[in-house]
């Protein structure tokens, strides 16, 4: 008898979760989202938050709540399980070009607006890397911090 279970959690003290920009049914962050949900449960998410403000972009498009998501996350369902899940159970159905559009902005979105922001922005990306000039999303963020916290050089 297998004692593995059928979908183990990805260890986040030892790796980070997939890249925000990895699409899963077209979703950007849904791997990301899964993965530290998965994490969670096992207790091996580490510095990793599951429903996070990046995260609930997500759900808030999707009408479905981090608290059924990860309820059903564990079931200990796949992923190719979990999107036919999200597909069947999401509260506000989206067709394919709606989601297209929804990564497509969210994979560029960058701070702007209010000084606050911009000022916030630049300080954890510089308190990652005095040198990079090339990180100008979210999404550019969380890949250097991923990068950099597991050991990487920026």
């Amino acid at each position: 008898m297998n004692s593995q279970p059928q979908n183990p959690a990805p260890n986040l003290t030892q790796r980070p979760p997939r890249s925000p920009r990895v699409r899963l049914g077209g979703y950007v962050t849904l791997g990301r989202i899964l993965d530290k949900g998965r994490a969670d449960l096992a207790g091996v998410a580490g510095e990793y938050k599951y429903n996070n403000p990046i995260d609930r972009h997500w759900f808030h498009f999707t009408g479905i709540t981090a608290d059924a998501l990860k309820a059903e996350l564990a079931t200990g369902k796949g992923d190719g399980e979990m999107l036919a899940w999200i597909e069947q159970n999401a509260p506000h159905k989206r067709m394919p070009w709606e989601i297209k559009q929804w990564s497509a902005y969210h994979d560029n979105r960058s701070p702007d607006g209010d000084v606050e922001t911009l000022e916030f922005f630049t300080k954890i990306v510089g308190d990652l890397s005095q040198t990079r000039e090339d990180v100008k999303t979210w999404f550019d963020y969380l890949d250097l911090d991923d990068h950099v916290f597991f050991g990487g050089k920026a």
